[in-house]
């Protein structure tokens, strides 16, 4: 038993010396293999993508094999969902595959981290036989996806609170108090600040008009639920501070940006520009930004395992994984779910306009509900150790 602890640890002290190739190739660098899943699912949202926007060509053939009966777009919603299956088959097989692996001698441990060329060509040949099923699958897919993607943003919110109340924790620790309130309440009063300037920017650009009820709706809304966050969290008995209600309200108000651009282009209480097929260089920015966030989101939330654990560790051995292989395969998967949702804009029949993404009324809505739900879970969060601790009295009483 000895003899083996030494020879792995000979093992990856050896590892730890070469260079980052031979890292690479060995496969026996679990960070670094994580930006290599991150690449993939790059290159497939983008392949997505170029296919809905520039694959007419091929689309013509998929439309004389039948394969979508209907409208051109139709097929390039069709498109998006193949080469999204192909990217969620491939991460859902890596999920199955590294599943429980919590040791870096583990053979699963390998497997993530390395056989590069095999899994390339898995993933291309997952990619690949999906253009081959037939249309009614695909669709089956498509509604599958919807939940898919729910699961994908539930988890994200999840993680952003979490990283939340984190960052709350280490800006209070107990030595050097007086300095580190100092800092909190600058943070906390600039990240309100930018809360009201950007609900006063919304009034501004989003309700040119009294007849705009919806958007005043979404912002005097949003600016309730920044008010009762923050009541809530300075409650003597949750007594949370104040910074975690600021960075939420940061939280709430960008999804609540975002749902509103969101609404399909031409009405009359959005300012933005006309919907035309001229694209200009400052849709092409948003859109690459859209897609990177969409990358950097699923990355950083797939390394997040911890918060989702209901028994935390403090101590991490040596020969212990860095994070969850399981956990973060299956946020890719349904990652891939959600990229597919946002690319035809939640609508399995239709695809949305040239280099735009996330645009439709089913998009804002989809925004919405989960900024209400995050305030929900981010209360739940606060006030749930109170009630938990309320009912234990109660029990031993």
């Amino acid at each position: 038993m000895e003899s083996g602890e030494s020879s792995s640890n000979e093992r990856y002290a050896v590892f730890k010396d070469s260079s980052w190739f031979r890292q690479f190739r060995n496969g026996s660098n679990p960070w670094m293999a994580r930006y290599v899943y991150g690449l993939i699912f790059l290159v497939a949202t983008l392949l997505a993508w170029a296919a809905r926007d520039y694959g007419r060509n091929a689309l013509t053939e998929m439309e004389k094999l039948e394969r979508c009966k209907g409208t051109k777009d139709c097929l390039r919603a069709e498109v998006v969902l193949r080469v999204s299956l192909g990217c969620f088959a491939f991460f859902i097989t890596m999920f199955l595959s590294t599943a429980g692996t919590s040791k870096l001698d583990d053979s699963r441990d390998s497997w993530h981290s390395g056989w590069w060329f095999a899994k390339i060509v898995m993933w291309i040949g997952f990619t690949a036989i999906t253009f081959l099923l037939p249309s009614v699958i695909i669709q089956l897919y498509g509604e599958i996806a919807h939940f898919g993607a729910g699961v994908f943003l539930l988890i994200q919110l999840t993680s952003i609170i979490s990283f939340i109340m984190w960052l709350n924790d280490c800006c209070q620790p107990d030595k050097n108090a007086e300095r580190c309130q100092v800092y909190v309440m600058l943070l906390a009063t600039t990240a309100y600040v930018v809360c009201l300037v950007g609900i006063i920017l919304m009034y501004i650009w989003y309700t040119p008009e009294p007849s705009c009820l919806l958007n005043i709706f979404f912002i005097t809304w949003t600016l309730v639920l920044l008010q009762l966050m923050t009541s809530v969290s300075l409650h003597p008995k949750v007594n949370a501070g104040i910074l975690t209600p600021g960075l939420m309200g940061l939280y709430v108000v960008f999804i609540c940006w975002c749902a509103i651009r969101s609404e399909p282009a031409g009405e009359n209480c959005i300012r933005k520009a006309e919907a035309t097929d001229r694209t200009d260089w400052l849709t092409i920015i948003s859109f690459v930004v859209a897609v990177l966030a969409i990358v950097i989101a699923t990355f950083s939330t797939g390394i997040d395992s911890q918060c989702f654990q209901f028994r935390k560790d403090e101590t991490q051995a040596e020969d212990d994984v860095p994070y969850g292989y399981g956990f973060f395969h299956f946020v890719f998967a349904t990652g891939a779910m959600y990229f597919a949702m946002l690319l035809i804009g939640w609508n399995t029949h239709h695809a949305i306009k040239k280099w735009t993404i996330d645009v439709g009324w089913t998009s804002t809505w989809v925004r919405i509900v989960n900024e209400w739900l995050a305030v929900c879970v981010y209360l739940w969060m606060l006030v749930s150790p109170i009630i938990w601790k309320s009912r234990q009295t109660a029990e031993s009483s």
